[in-house]
């Protein structure tokens, strides 16, 4: 059965705020309100519909917060979502990225290679993978929080000078093989541009287009 797509969102913001600790989203007037308390990021909204009437209202709330805020849009419809939030005053980045979904049965497995070691360690439903060099430590990491059976990835990072060798293959596979292991069957995650690349290459399906805008001030 294909997830509608607000369905779909849920579960990614679910998985992500367990993966970085924020508090629980407050679902209401079309959108999931979460509270980050970050410098330049106070609060976030993430859209449920990228509907004019529902994302006009998210649109012009964000743009009204008194301090930093970022309205998340996930859509297959991106460019009518874009000129709603300028209407409403937002600045969107000029990259979009991708929520992507794979089934984690049929991720690939990526084998470590040398000189590098990967050691996985647990943190409630948080998962992080780190991969070591032995002459310069830490060479890649990332996270992977499981909540019911979903999986969602976060924060997949290559040090600069080991790029290009494969490692975030690498870590996503033992990612993913950890987390079929605790239950989850469906991978989720939300990617920059370049690593819609990485992750279309190991099978992962984009499913929608995510628009990030911001208040001026933020």
């Amino acid at each position: 059965m294909v997830e509608s797509l607000p369905d779909l969102i849920r579960r990614w913001q679910a998985g992500w705020g367990a993966s970085r600790g924020f508090r629980p989203a407050e679902e209401t007037r079309g959108g999931l309100h979460v509270l980050l308390e970050q410098p330049g990021r106070h609060r976030e909204v993430v859209a449920l519909s990228a509907e004019p009437a529902v994302l006009r209202g998210l649109a012009e709330e964000v743009a009204a917060a008194a301090r930093p805020t970022w309205l998340t849009v996930p859509t297959n419809r991106p460019d009518e979502a874009e000129a709603i939030v300028r209407e409403a005053g937002l600045k969107p980045r000029d990259a979009r990225e991708a929520l992507m979904t794979i089934s984690l049965r049929r991720h690939p497995a990526r084998a470590v290679p040398a000189p590098y070691t990967s050691t996985t360690a647990l943190n409630g439903a948080v998962r992080e993978t780190v991969l070591r060099h032995p002459d310069s430590g830490v060479a890649a990491r990332g996270t992977m929080a499981v909540v019911g059976t979903d999986a969602i990835a976060d924060r997949i990072e290559t040090v600069p000078e080991h790029r290009r060798r494969g490692l975030g293959s690498v870590v996503m596979s033992s990612l993913a093989e950890n987390a079929v292991a605790h239950g989850a069957t469906t991978g989720i995650l939300v990617a920059t541009a370049d690593g819609q690349q990485l992750y279309s290459a190991l099978g992962w399906t984009t499913r929608a287009t995510v628009l990030i805008a911001q208040t001026t001030a933020g």
